[in-house]
């Protein structure tokens, strides 16, 4: 690893962590930039999973030292996403190469239209345990098969489960979205680890600078005029992306 690369890792992992935490969409950055570095498609998938790991932890950490504290529910929720992890991960070891990068661009596209889809104005409410009905577990589950998957843009389908099918506000959803990303990735982590699809090196740098990025999301309260900017900047890099991995 170069200077240059190392200092990339940095910048971007930075950015991708504010992001993953106070939205979606970190990993359509990170695991990009992992390929572009050189890494294999399926290293490359397995070494975002460290920097995942590492800011899920920094996140939690700071949420529970705001107060922000829903452990019991949050593993409910797990527990379906944890199985879907587990089989998506196997699945993303089976996919070949060249596939995997045409699966990455029409989920990275079609993530980067539904971040510009305006969010519905709703009475929310917060999480209570007779909420949690088995389509809601069905749905984490497969949250957690994608996310085992590729996990680029998770974050918008925990905004569809849990804001528009539960009602519950973003600020929950964030704090509900971070420590169950948590959870599903370590059994996720762990078999591209045992399959040798880990680059720690990269890893442990791009983590560096995810944790600090979401570290510093869970202290910024963003206007809405910072988060539409946040949000336009997010897909305005996304596009140059699919282009780069559009023209090889």
């Amino acid at each position: 690893m170069t200077l240059l690369e190392g200092l990339a890792l940095l910048m971007i992992g930075a950015v991708a962590g504010f992001i993953n935490v106070l939205s979606a969409g970190g990993s359509m950055l990170t695991l990009p930039l992992l390929m572009f570095l050189g890494l294999p498609p399926q290293a490359a998938n397995g070494t975002n999973r460290v920097s995942i790991v590492l800011q899920s932890i920094s996140a939690v950490t700071s949420f529970f030292r705001a107060g922000a504290r829903y452990v019991g529910l949050s593993l409910r929720l797990s527990v379906p996403a944890v199985a879907g992890s587990l089989a998506g991960a196997w699945l993303a070891l089976q996919t070949g190469d060249a596939l995997f990068e045409a699966i990455l661009i029409a989920v990275m596209a079609g993530s980067a239209v539904l971040m510009l889809l305006p969010q519905p104005r709703l009475d929310t409410r917060p999480l209570t345990p007779e909420r949690l009905t088995p389509a809601v577990y069905l749905a984490m589950f497969f949250i957690g098969l994608y996310g085992g998957f590729i996990q680029v843009g998770v974050g918008i389908l925990f905004i569809v489960v849990l804001y528009r099918m539960l009602k519950i506000d973003l600020a929950q959803v964030n704090v509900f979205k971070v420590l169950i990303v948590l959870i599903y990735t370590l059994p996720a982590l762990a078999i591209f680890l045992f399959n040798d699809q880990v680059r720690w090196n990269y890893g442990l740098v791009l983590a560096a600078g995810s944790m600090s990025g979401a570290w510093l999301a869970v202290k910024v309260n963003m206007s809405p005029r910072g988060a539409f900017v946040v949000k336009w900047l997010t897909v305005a890099v996304i596009i140059a992306i699919i282009l780069r991995l559009l023209l090889g």
